[in-house]
């Protein structure tokens, strides 16, 4: 069981490490990344060399567990050091971003940066991990290992379908990957089998509004009640029960509950600063003054500037199509993804929505709604790239076998748009 906790706290640094470049300076991003790397590595070597030695007999079978867990422990504190050695957040990143990094970090829940996938609608400007992934670059290596560890110890459970631990690593895992719909069932089986655990409904509620679009109404807010019985002062379950009740309007509910979050934390930290903010907003939505509105520092000037030209005309609606020569590849199951990305200035999508590749032919509308970032708006960009994805593993990153198409530049404000999606990547 040992060996399960130095695999979650490996996938906690490779997980942070591909996640944190978009969240903190670029400064150190690529020394962290290589520290959590070799970590892995040199974790994985030392341990070849204690098996061989019980295999020679130069040490018995006590002294190499006694050996394994010094291993796993050094290991665990190594790989935590690395992600933890991390820039400050950047200012206008938005209000989320630093919850993610406060609940995430000791939770060892990873990845949940959508809008309701931390705390205070937490991180819609994190956008999603599978998103981001595309812009990964240098991190893709973390990525790629963390997708390995998550396919390794998905066979170890076939064999041990009973590990309640397992299928908890494995759900945080697929976080990281942005399977949410897999994320939520690995934390049902867990929840199942281990004893009841807030920081787990929490972590269950989170990925299953994912999986039904980013919705918590329904089966995620009474787990997250479920949570809040067990521990009233589960960080995550107060912040994303807070996150529902401002989503449903309601502001009064919002402010109870992250002004119990803000109570426990500490005051000086970033993630009481941006919390804070949105406090402030949903005080002043509360008493029915206009909030405080800003974009993000990250938003080039030219492109805040052609935000209010573009406002009035933010939608973007149209179909998709599947090219004949591709539709036997397309399977009801599948996920069709649908977003829209700025042709000049960030990666990250600006609007997103998922549907099942069985409704194609597909009509869909994108708008300031689908937003997945605080002022990272559709209506703030002059002209962006709209791509259809059909994904097989539900994963809104780019795989091999998945089938693409995309038209651009396309202004906000575009109707009737047609896509067609006419290509399998490699």
């Amino acid at each position: 069981m040992t060996g399960f906790f130095i695999v979650m706290g490996v996938l906690i640094a490779l997980g942070l490490a591909f996640v944190l470049p978009a969240l903190v300076k670029q400064r150190g991003e690529d020394d962290r990344t290589s520290r959590a790397q070799a970590n892995v590595l040199i974790f994985r070597d030392q341990l070849k060399e204690l098996d061989a030695d019980m295999a020679n007999g130069t040490i018995g079978a006590e002294q190499h567990a006694a050996g394994r867990r010094e291993l796993e422990k050094r290991a665990l504190e190594d790989t935590l050091a690395a992600v933890n050695d991390v820039a400050p957040v950047q200012p206008g990143m938005g209000r989320w971003a630093p919850v993610a990094l406060a609940v995430l970090i000791p939770a060892a829940a990873v990845g949940l940066y959508l809008k309701i996938g931390a705390p205070g609608a937490i991180a819609p400007q994190a956008a999603a991990p599978q998103a981001m992934a595309e812009s990964a670059g240098p991190h893709s290596t973390s990525f790629d290992a963390i997708r390995a560890m998550a396919e390794q110890l998905a066979a170890r459970l076939k064999d041990n379908p009973d590990d309640g631990a397992g299928w908890a690593m494995l759900a945080r895992s697929y976080n990281v990957l942005g399977r949410f719909p897999e994320a939520a069932d690995a934390y049902a089986r867990a929840a199942k089998l281990l004893p009841p655990d807030a920081q787990l409904l929490a972590d269950h509620a989170d990925a299953l509004a994912m999986s039904q679009g980013q919705k918590l109404d329904g089966e995620p807010l009474a787990i997250l009640q479920r949570a809040l019985k067990i521990d009233p002062a589960n960080f995550k379950a107060l912040a994303l029960m807070g996150t529902a009740a401002f989503d449903r309007k309601d502001y009064k509910g919002a402010i109870d509950y992250w002004e119990k979050v803000i109570r426990t934390a500490p005051a000086d930290s970033e993630f009481t600063q941006s919390l804070q903010a949105s406090l402030e907003e949903a005080r002043a939505l509360a008493e029915g003054r206009i909030p405080p509105a800003a974009l993000p520092a990250l938003m080039p000037a030219a492109m805040e500037a052609a935000a209010p030209t573009a406002a009035n005309g933010g939608q973007i609606s149209g179909q998709v199509n599947v090219a004949p020569v591709l539709a036997a590849k397309v399977s009801s199951g599948d996920t069709l993804f649908i977003f829209a990305r700025a042709e000049k200035g960030p990666r990250m999508p600006l609007a997103i929505l998922s549907l099942k590749a069985g409704e194609l032919p597909a009509r869909f509308s994108l708008d300031d709604s689908n937003a997945m970032a605080q002022g990272m708006n559709l209506s703030a960009f002059p002209s962006v790239t709209v791509v259809a994805r059909i994904s097989k593993s539900g994963n809104a990153s780019a795989q091999s076998g998945d089938l693409e198409g995309s038209v651009g530049p396309v202004k906000p404000g575009t109707q009737n748009l047609q896509i067609n999606i006419d290509r399998a990547i490699p």
